[in-house]
């Protein structure tokens, strides 16, 4: 089957998952032609009923997707159909205990979902066979638009026999002695090296920090390879018109620890490696939940938008995003479409939400989806149709939103994995670093590409910058520095170029060979305690910097500290470079972010507003220029026109460079140059 990597949509998609099994009583005919009423024009349905589909062993009831499908024909709505295989029945763990995955905790006994073997072979087994006959029986369906491959997949921690088995094959493929992995890991250190592969350990007990991170490593290689096997099946039943997705997650950020469910989409996923894991799909999808309220700030669908977009250079969906949620959740007025023109703005074209309906037993219970428990209209429902009405008319000019971002931020699994053996700090995460350096560069409107270091191609951009790369490659570290020679500006923190992609650290001047771009190193870091810099406190974090020719942008306010620089800037042949060497305000970064796009030659495409005014910027499908204009706050504001002539999407009214624009409490303004 050909792989449909150039199918682009003809229609934002608006629509919504939807589960009739979990319903009190039938009501698809009325839930379709609400959502008809409120422009939606897909569900997802499926992907969490595997019970449903295969009550017992072999036999199949496919009632519930027939009349969904019937229903959905008739008001030609389209159809996303997921594989059931993250939701296991519990029939299928009474046939084989070891299906249940096993991690350092022990094996996982019955009950949530995701807690199965990836690997195992009755799992395998009985996962393709539910799958070819869900497609057998849907993917010749007209109204079926594409597949979701399982869901939010990740490793799980699988430590099983058999995946010990494949990681010791796969060590001795590629170390083939176990003198180079002794070497490799220095593993000599409390007597942990081997000298025969019959030896090799249980990775359950591993201290070593190099080897557990190759081991994740693996693991999440075979979650990608999972989705793959996923992939693989699919397409013998797809059409060629039909897309295959995933639901790719981000770092669940925990914020209350009484409610099991409170959290958002924060940070690089650390249980699967995304960028590797894209080549099972045609269109990369997403899960993003985030803050709302008096917290929207658009920083999390923007971060986590950038993340999916960049996976392939391409648009994506949005697969599941919030509709009510839980009560810290609960949209203001105008929050429901700020939020969707966000999702546009990123590059998504099309939104779904979790759910269409709250679900009136069960975990999820009170994760409120469109509809309340009462299942009518309610004030989100509204603004959802009013969503689909401005979608209806305008969705032609949003589709296929084009970027070509200039900037670059990069992203490891690798150095994500390595910073939870090694801490910065037991207050800061490598994510929480990512998420400083990208949100300085967010409310700057410096709008960024986030990108894998394994996807990096560096000649793409003319300004990058690495939070916390603490593990990389003589080869990427290579690149790195011709990108600088050649006139690109590298904007790098602490904690970057440590050690190589076996945590191994360098053994010689550090920032590990880029401290002849920096013309820095040190040889000292420190909690810094009372120090300060440029008069903001130095928090968690600070290398003591020597400069060796570079120009010190700050130095550390602080009587022993004094000496050393905190914050630097040079000159290396064609490009430029700053190295920030502590955690301090985010003020203090976007000046220094401010001055890197000044070298970057940026500061002509970068707008002249700053949060709670944010606009994202792209080329749509008839080579017009678009710019969203999203406001993140309850005070009414006014921005003056940056552009020469202008017309608002939404509401027709025409602008002129100079006049002011004016912007109401949580507003969207679409710019469509002339």
């Amino acid at each position: 089957m050909k792989d449909n990597t150039g199918y682009q949509r003809k229609s934002l998609l608006f629509g919504t998952a939807y589960y009739p099994e979990y319903m009190p009583y039938d009501r698809v005919e009325t839930d379709l032609s609400m959502m008809c009423e409120a422009g939606m024009n897909v569900v997802r349905i499926a992907e969490s009923t595997w019970s449903t589909l295969e009550p017992s062993d072999g036999i199949y009831d496919f009632s519930f997707i027939d009349q969904v499908l019937e229903e959905a024909g008739k008001r030609g709505m389209e159809v996303i159909i997921g594989t059931p295989t993250y939701a296991i029945p519990s029939w299928l763990e009474k046939k084989d205990k070891n299906i249940m995955v096993k991690t350092k905790a022990g094996q996982a006994v019955y009950g949530r979902r995701q807690i199965m073997d990836l690997m195992n072979p009755a799992y395998r087994f009985y996962g393709e066979r539910v799958i070819r006959r869900l497609l057998e029986h849907t993917a010749g369906h007209p109204c079926v638009t594409g597949f979701q491959i399982d869901n939010e997949t990740k490793h799980y921690g699988t430590s099983s026999e058999l995946v010990q088995k494949l990681f010791l094959e796969y060590l001795q493929q590629k170390f083939v002695t176990t003198d180079r992995l002794n070497e490799t890991f220095g593993l000599a250190y409390w007597s942990n090296s081997i000298h025969d592969w019959s030896d090799f350990p249980d990775m359950n007990g591993c201290i070593n920090a190099g080897l557990s991170c190759e081991f994740e490593r693996f693991q999440r290689s075979l979650a990608a390879e999972f989705l793959l096997w996923q992939s693989e099946i699919v397409r013998e039943y797809k059409r060629e018109d039909q897309f295959i997705t995933h639901n790719f997650d981000f770092q669940w950020k925990k914020f209350g620890a009484d409610i099991a469910q409170d959290g958002y989409s924060y940070g690089v996923q650390p249980d699967i490696n995304h960028y590797e894991a894209a080549k099972a799909v045609t269109i990369a999808g997403t899960d993003i939940y985030h803050h709302t309220q008096d917290q929207l700030t658009g920083a999390e669908i923007a971060f986590c938008g950038d993340s999916i977009r960049s996976l392939k250079d391409r648009n994506y969906l949005v697969l599941e995003c919030q509709a009510q949620a839980f009560k810290y959740w609960t949209p203001y007025p105008g929050q429901l479409k700020l939020h969707a023109y966000s999702h546009l703005a990123s590059g998504a074209d099309g939104i779904m939400y979790w759910n269409w309906h709250s679900i009136h037993n069960g975990y999820e219970t009170y994760w409120k989806g469109l509809l309340s428990h009462d299942l009518s209209v309610n004030p989100a429902y509204e603004e959802a149709c009013q969503i689909g009405d401005q979608w209806q008319k305008t969705g032609k000019n949003l589709l296929n939103l084009r970027k070509d971002n200039k900037i670059a931020l990069v992203v490891d699994n690798q150095s994500l994995h390595a910073l939870e053996w090694f801490p910065i700090d037991r207050d800061l995460s490598y994510n929480d670093v990512v998420r400083w350096m990208y949100d300085s560069l967010y409310e700057l409107n410096m709008e960024c590409d986030v990108v894998d270091i394994n996807g990096l191609d560096p000649f793409k951009y003319q300004m990058i910058v690495t939070p916390a790369l603490y593990s990389i490659t003589e080869d990427k570290l290579k690149q790195l520095k011709a990108f600088v020679s050649n006139g690109g500006v590298l904007v790098s923190t602490f904690k970057s170029f440590v050690s190589n992609e076996y945590l191994s650290v360098y053994p010689d001047t550090q920032p590990h060979l880029l401290h002849e771009c920096f013309k820095v190193h040190y040889n000292q870091f420190t909690d810094p305690g009372t120090a300060k810099i440029k008069g903001q406190p130095v928090q968690y974090f600070a290398e003591l910097l020597i400069t060796d020719g570079a120009g010190a942008l700050a130095t550390y306010e602080h009587k022993y500290w004094g000496n050393y620089a905190g914050i630097t800037r040079s000159d290396y042949e064609k490009g430029s470079t700053y190295y920030i060497g502590c955690y301090t305000d985010k003020k203090i970064v976007k000046e220094i972010l401010t001055m890197a796009a000044k070298d970057a030659g940026l500061t002509d495409c970068i707008p002249d507003v700053c949060f709670p005014v944010i606009i994202r910027s792209g080329v749509n499908q008839d080579n017009k220029k678009l710019h969203y204009v999203l406001h993140y706050s309850e005070e009414e504001t006014a921005f003056v026109c940056p552009y020469d002539r202008v017309n608002n999407l939404l509401d027709g009214m025409n602008y002129k460079k100079g006049d002011r624009i004016p912007l109401k409490d949580w507003d969207t303004v679409i710019l469509e140059e002339e």
